[in-house]
C-alpha cells in the first residue's frame, strides 16, 4: 500500500475480509496490511465498520461471520510455512496469539477492567497466563508496567480497584495489560475518546513512546483525524464497510481523492454565533455568586465514627449569563463543572446566590416548577439519557404532561412534531416518528431527539452537559450547527460544559476556566483563548492546539 509495507515484511495480511450478521454483511472484501513496527489508522465514523475489523483479527465478534484470510506472520519474517491464518487456526491456538502476540486496548476501561479484581491483579493474570511466572513475579512486573505508563504511586495503584482510578489512571492500566507479554500488534480501539484534552495527550504521547520502546505495531481505530495527523504513519479511511481512500498520512490529508475523506476532513467546529448586547446593561438570566457545593466524605480512622469531612466540588464561582449568550465552562474531569451545572439545575444544595430570570431554587414546589420551564438540560450521552422502553411521542411530550397539562393528545402530539421539525427530524424522513423508540436512530439523531424534548417547554435557558462528546465528527459538527440555529432564531440561553476548547471556540461568548472547583480565569473567549493569562488555561489551550 505504500513504501512502509513494501520496504518490510508484512506482520499482518489481510485479504477479502467480509464479516456478516444473520446474512446481512457489514465489511464488504477489505484488504489491507500492517508492516513490523508500523502505526495504521484505521478512520471512519461510527458504524462504518473499524472496530468489527479489529475485533475480527481475533475473533472477538460474537454470532459474526467471517470470511476471507487474515495471515499473522511469524517473528522470523518468513513468507513460506510460517503465516497462520487468524480466521481459520483453532480456537486453542487463537488463545495463545490474544494477549501475548495480538493484545488490544478497548475503548471504553470502565467496562473493559473487571471491577472485582484489582488493577494489579488483573495485570498479574495475564502475566501468569501467557508467562508462566509466579504470583509474586507477575504482581513485581504489573507494578513496574504500571510505571511505565507513568501512574504515579505505582505499587498502591496496583492495590486500587478501577473505580478508584481517574479515566486517565484506567485507561493507563488497559495500556499495561495490553504491553504485559509485549506483544508484536496492539489494536487500540479509540483509546483517547473518553478523555480530557490534556490527559488525551498525555495517552497519545505514552503509546507513542511504548510503541518506539518495544517496536510494536499499532493498528489505532478512531474517528478523530487529529489524533491520526499526530501519531499514525498510514491511513485507511472505512464508509459502510469499504476501505475508501489509503496512503500514507501526509499523502491523504495534504490531497484527499474521496469524498468522504474530504468530509471527514472537513468536519471541525466551525464559529457562527451572533453577538450579544452589552453585559452590563441586561438583567442576568442566570446569576450565581460566590456559589458554593460540598460533599461528606468519611474521615479516615477512628474520627469518622463520628463526624465527616467536607470535599468542596465548587467554591465561591462567580458567573452570570444574559438572554441569547453562551457561557462555556472548560477543564479537565474532576474540576467541578458538571457539579456546577447541576447546582444551577437546583439539583444540587448550595451555599451563595444563585437565581435564575430573579429567582432561586427550593421556595416552594410551584415556584420551582416554573424555573425547571425557563432552565432545560441536555445530557452528554443520548442513549442512556432516554428511556428504551418509551416511544419519541412519549419521550418528547413529557414535558408539555408536567408543564401544559391543559394540553389535550393532539395538541401534545402536534407539539411533539414542531419541536421534532425543528431540530430536523420528520416524518417524511422518518414514517411513524413518533411510534419509533430510541434504538432506531443513530447517535447523532438520538441528539436531536434530547434537544426535542427540552425545547418542547419553550425554556430560555438550556444546560449542555458534554453535548457532542460521544458523537463522530461529521455529527458533532451538525449538533452544533442545530444549538447555533436555533440559539439566533429562539433567542436562546446555554450553559455550556465540555472539556473540548474547540466546541467552547465554536459556541462561547464567555468561558469560565475550571480547576479543583475554583474559577481560575473568565473573560471572553477570544481573551480566554487567544491570550490566556493563567498558567492552566495555557495548557488546556495548548494542548488543543497540539490535536
Amino acid at each position: 500500500m505504500n513504501d512502509t509495507t513494501t520496504k518490510n515484511q508484512p506482520l499482518v495480511d489481510v485479504k477479502g475480509l467480509r464479516v456478516a450478521f444473520s446474512g446481512k454483511e457489514v465489511v464488504h472484501g477489505i484488504d489491507f496490511q500492517i508492516a513490523e513496527g508500523e502505526k495504521l489508522a484505521l478512520v471512519g465514523e461510527s458504524g462504518s465498520g473499524k472496530t468489527v475489523t479489529a475485533l475480527s483479527l481475533l475473533r472477538l465478534v460474537q454470532n459474526a461471520d467471517l470470511t476471507g484470510v487474515a495471515r499473522l506472520f511469524g517473528p522470523e519474517r518468513s513468507q513460506s510455512g510460517n503465516a497462520r491464518d487468524l480466521l481459520a487456526i483453532p480456537e486453542r491456538e487463537l488463545r495463545g496469539i490474544r494477549g501475548k502476540e495480538i493484545a488490544m486496548i478497548f475503548q471504553e476501561p470502565m467496562t473493559a477492567l473487571n471491577a472485582l479484581y484489582s488493577v494489579g491483579d488483573q495485570i498479574s493474570e495475564v502475566l501468569e497466563l501467557h508467562e508462566g511466572l509466579s504470583a509474586r513475579a507477575a504482581q513485581a512486573a504489573a507494578v513496574q508496567l504500571l510505571a511505565d505508563t507513568g501512574i504515579p504511586e505505582p505499587a498502591r495503584r496496583a492495590r486500587s480497584f478501577p473505580h478508584q482510578l481517574s479515566g486517565g489512571q484506567r485507561q493507563r492500566a488497559m495500556i499495561a495489560m495490553a504491553l504485559a507479554c509485549k506483544p508484536r500488534l496492539l489494536l487500540a480501539d479509540e483509546p483517547t475518546t473518553a478523555l480530557d484534552v490534556t490527559v488525551r495527550a498525555q495517552i497519545l504521547e505514552l503509546l507513542a513512546d511504548l510503541q518506539r520502546k518495544y517496536g510494536m505495531a499499532v493498528l489505532l481505530i478512531t474517528h478523530d483525524l487529529n489524533l491520526v495527523r499526530r501519531f499514525a504513519d498510514r491511513v485507511a479511511v472505512m464508509e459502510n464497510g469499504h476501505i475508501v481512500e489509503h496512503g500514507a498520512v501526509a499523502t491523504v490529508f495534504d490531497a484527499p481523492q474521496h469524498a468522504y475523506t474530504r468530509k471527514l476532513i472537513d468536519s471541525h467546529p466551525e464559529r457562527d454565533v451572533a453577538a450579544v448586547a452589552a453585559r452590563a446593561d441586561a438583567a442576568p438570566l442566570l446569576e450565581a455568586k460566590a456559589l458554593r457545593v460540598s460533599y461528606p466524605v468519611p474521615k479516615p480512622g477512628f474520627a469518622g465514627w463520628f463526624r465527616k469531612g467536607e470535599f468542596i466540588a465548587v467554591q465561591g464561582a462567580d458567573f452570570r449569563i444574559v438572554p441569547g449568550e453562551t457561557l462555556g465552562v472548560v477543564g479537565e474531569s474532576g474540576s467541578g463543572k458538571s457539579t456546577l451545572a447541576l447546582a444551577a439545575l437546583g439539583l444540587l444544595k448550595h451555599r451563595g446566590e444563585l437565581k435564575v430570570d430573579g429567582k432561586g431554587w427550593a421556595v416552594d414546589r410551584a415556584s420551582d416548577l416554573a424555573l425547571r420551564r425557563t432552565m432545560q438540560v441536555v445530557f452528554q450521552d443520548p442513549f442512556s439519557s432516554l428511556s428504551p422502553r418509551m416511544t419519541v411521542e412519549q419521550i418528547v411530550g413529557e414535558g408539555l404532561r408536567v408543564h401544559a397539562p391543559e394540553l389535550d393528545t393532539n395538541a401534545r402530539r402536534a407539539r411533539s412534531l414542531a419541536a421534532l421539525a425543528d431540530v430536523g427530524l420528520t416524518e417524511a424522513q422518518f414514517p411513524a416518528l413518533l411510534d419509533r423508540y430510541p434504538h432506531e436512530f443513530s447517535g447523532g439523531q438520538r441528539q436531536r431527539l434530547a434537544i426535542a424534548r427540552a425545547l418542547i417547554v419553550d425554556p430560555q435557558l438550556l444546560v449542555l452537559d458534554e453535548p457532542t462528546s460521544a458523537l463522530d465528527v461529521t455529527i458533532q459538527k451538525q449538533v452544533l450547527g442545530l444549538l447555533q440555529r436555533l440559539q439566533r432564531e429562539r433567542g436562546l440561553s446555554y450553559l455550556l460544559i465540555t472539556h473540548d476548547v474547540e466546541v467552547i471556540r465554536a459556541m462561547a461568548h464567555q468561558v469560565i476556566v475550571m480547576k479543583d472547583g475554583a474559577i481560575l480565569e473568565t473573560g471572553t473567549v477570544e481573551r480566554v483563548l487567544d491570550a490566556p493569562e493563567h498558567p492552566y488555561t495555557q495548557k488546556l489551550v495548548a494542548a488543543a492546539l497540539l490535536e
